[in-house]
């Protein structure tokens, strides 16, 4: 496991030592990317947490990660900057340099995160100072521990991962979620029991409660729109004999990457070409990461409040839904494994709305060049270029669908969600100190 930690910090220091070069290099009439600690170390979180899952660590911890990571790293250049408000932590007489802040910041959440990789997390931190040319005694450096500690404390009883939670199995009902059968290579395992159920009462990072924003109940059963939604994604989403297009398939296999790794690499590629302040760098991974931890938190309410079986089992189940408009098929599959959680609303897209739309708030326009890279295997349009943040949220909704894992209300309530938990955060943290 060491060799894996040194692997991936020889990868990291390459990776920094490319922006350091790229920095330095002003085209002429272009936007130059730039060296800034907020997106390392946000780089770095990924990385760590991507480390985890190889251990076996739950992939839904991922955006509290970010989020507890990015609200320490705040705190800590905000403390000095003084330009906007603390997410938790005020810090008096806070002085030294706010890129050391930031570093010690999360570096320490990090730390505290991922226990067993010190090594490369220590490493990290060390090459971080020396990559800025800062000295461990900066007073910025106990800024940064300060304002890790605060975040750590804060959210040292948030529900996550209560011990011994017994199995979510659902029920037989028509409509109601249960575990299902995967004829498909990788994760889920077969008829695991409902995924990380306690994710449904985490204490909010901005939310008053996790009910704050649930979204509105399924379609019935016996509704014309239900069997209409149950026959797109029966036709559009099946492993064998789809009628989605090679382009469509595509966008599926695009968004079924790790959603919390594809939209961070996002902000990292934005904040590096048109964020050119520390201070801005750290309220927008802050502002976008919280926002899209409360909506995962929302979905996961959402979830498990109407416990709505997937398409996969309503296909199977057709039979027996009491609709005449839906027709069974007891050996219809999805396109990829479908995940062991229930179906309304979908996170994938709560996630992405919720980033989008802090990034329209953030930079006061949906208008902007967004690019995203997918590192899914089967992907073969890497890249993908909007000119509107809120186009990319049109994709993950009909990719949920050509993947055959979602009906499409849970998609569209997911986004309508994920930009009202947007809305919520940006109006109520880390705003403007009036002058």
């Amino acid at each position: 496991m060491l060799s894996l930690y040194w692997n991936t910090w020889r990868r990291l220091r390459a990776t920094l030592a490319a922006v350091a070069l790229v920095a330095s290099t002003i085209l002429s009439g272009a936007s130059f990317a730039r060296a800034d600690a907020v997106v390392d170390w946000n780089d770095i979180t990924a990385q760590a947490y991507a480390t985890s899952l190889t251990a076996g660590r739950p992939r839904l911890l991922g955006f509290i990660d970010f989020a507890m990571v990015h609200a320490a790293v705040h705190d800590a250049v905000q403390a000095i900057d003084k330009r906007f408000k603390p997410y938790h932590m005020v810090i008096p007489g806070a002085s030294g340099s706010p890129i050391a802040a930031a570093i010690k910041a999360a570096h320490d959440v990090l730390l505290n995160l991922f226990p067993t990789q010190a090594a490369f997390l220590d490493m990290a931190y060390h090459d971080s100072l020396t990559k800025y040319s800062l000295a461990k005694t900066d007073p910025g450096v106990i800024v940064g521990q300060q304002a890790a500690a605060g975040i750590l404390a804060l959210r040292a009883n948030d529900g996550r991962l209560p011990p011994n939670p017994p199995p979510f199995t659902g029920g037989t009902a028509p409509g109601v979620w249960r575990p299902t059968v995967s004829y498909l290579p990788g994760p889920p395992p077969t008829l695991s029991p409902g995924g990380a159920p306690w994710l449904a009462t985490v204490t909010p990072f901005t939310l008053r409660a996790p009910t704050q924003f649930r979204a509105a109940p399924p379609h019935k059963l016996s509704s014309k729109r239900y069997a209409e939604e149950y026959n797109e994604v029966k036709a559009l989403g099946a492993l064998q004999k789809s009628t989605r297009s090679a382009a469509q398939t595509d966008i599926a296999y695009f968004y079924a990457d790790n959603t919390f790794l594809l939209w961070n690499r996002g902000l990292r590629s934005i904040a590096t070409t048109k964020v050119t302040n520390i201070g801005d760098s750290a309220r927008l991974f802050a502002l976008a990461n919280l926002a899209a931890a409360d909506a995962v938190i929302t979905a996961w309410d959402s979830k498990y409040h109407y416990v709505f079986w997937r398409p996969v089992t309503a296909i199977q189940e057709g039979a027996n839904d009491g609709n005449a408009r839906t027709a069974g098929d007891p050996t219809w599959q999805p396109l990829i494994n479908t995940p062991n959680y229930p179906d309304h609303t979908s996170g994938a897209n709560i996630s992405a709305a919720a980033m989008t739309r802090t990034l329209a708030l953030f930079f006061g326009t949906d208008a902007m060049t967004l690019s995203l890279t997918s590192n899914n295997p089967p992907v073969v349009q890497k890249t993908r270029t909007y000119s509107h943040f809120s186009d990319a949220t049109e994709d993950v909704v009909n990719a949920r669908i050509y993947s055959g894992i979602h009906f499409r209300k849970p998609d569209v309530d997911g986004r309508k969600q994920g930009r009202r938990v947007a809305e919520w955060a940006f109006k109520h943290v880390l705003r403007p100190i009036k002058r």
